[in-house]
């Protein structure tokens, strides 16, 4: 049953979505709003950096990117938007990711990320609206091991004695036959948001998560994407001629600016930038 404080027509207006006479859970809504998500609500983990802390509780992951017009980490992301595909009628089951790091080489612990997986019409798909720059832009099919193309990139799905990893083609390469980089693994074993728990205290404590080291937010664009990490706003416009990128250095002062001016984002207490090196885990997972 929703719950009165949190309104499907609100989020879907926050994410621009105008479903008309009123959405149905099909693929064409499901890959409209998973897409619509991505450009609304950037991935950003600026409550930690700012003096506060991330609790699981869908009411506050509603206050926040909602009411707020803010955006989240991968728990508050995909935690919400899982929300409302169960709101509108959609099968979905919470699934647990290990990501692999770009900064150390190495899988974060069980529990590390979570997405999701939607059954439509027999179809089973995955979804993803909190990952980042080497994220999808609409749900990839978990029927195929084929190459999917989303946008400017090409993600595959690759399936290992009974784990599952998605790869992609780096949007950045300018080789003609591109390596296929494993962006994170995963199993279909069910899971509940309160199973994270664990896994949210550590990316909000830990010297190996990416979330404790760095203060981001990155928002997907039509055009390509835009990231503010520590003290620069790196942007990325796509082009016939391949991927175009540009940095920014950021002085302290600017920051609450561009953030509210590029992302839309305003936070309620002052922002301790970061960019600090990532420790390699002690475990290998």
């Amino acid at each position: 049953m929703t719950s009165p404080q949190m309104d499907v027509g609100e989020y879907l207006s926050r994410i621009g979505f105008e479903p008309g006479s009123g959405p149905r859970p099909t693929l064409e809504t499901l890959r409209s709003i998973h897409t619509r998500h991505l450009l609304s609500v950037p991935l950003e983990n600026l409550t930690m950096h700012s003096g506060e802390l991330i609790r699981l509780d869908l009411h506050l992951f509603y206050d926040k990117i909602v009411k707020q017009r803010r955006g989240g980490f991968c728990y508050e992301n995909n935690g919400l938007f899982s929300w409302l595909l169960t709101a509108l009628g959609f099968q979905v089951t919470l699934l647990s990711g290990q990501v692999k790091s770009g900064f150390t080489g190495c899988y974060g612990p069980p529990l590390d990320h979570l997405i999701l997986m939607v059954v439509v019409e027999g179809r089973s798909w995955l979804c993803d609206v909190g990952f980042g720059s080497a994220g999808f832009s609409s749900p990839l099919s978990l029927d195929t091991a084929d190459p999917q193309e989303r946008g400017h990139c090409m993600h595959r799905i690759r399936e290992d004695t009974g784990m599952f990893y998605l790869e992609w083609q780096s949007d950045e390469s300018s080789n003609e036959c591109k390596d296929w980089d494993v962006l994170y693994k995963f199993t279909f074993e069910p899971r509940s948001l309160e199973d994270f728990t664990k896994m949210c205290m550590y990316h909000q404590s830990s010297p190996s998560s990416i979330y404790f080291c760095k203060s981001v937010c990155t928002l997907l664009k039509p055009e390509g994407r835009v990231t503010y990490i520590g003290r620069r706003l790196i942007t990325k416009t796509f082009t016939t001629e391949g991927v175009m990128k540009h940095t920014r250095d950021l002085k302290d002062e600017e920051i609450p600016l561009v953030l509210a001016e590029v992302f839309g984002v305003i936070l309620p207490s002052p922002l301790t930038p970061k960019d600090e090196e990532i420790t390699p885990p002690q475990v290998k997972y």
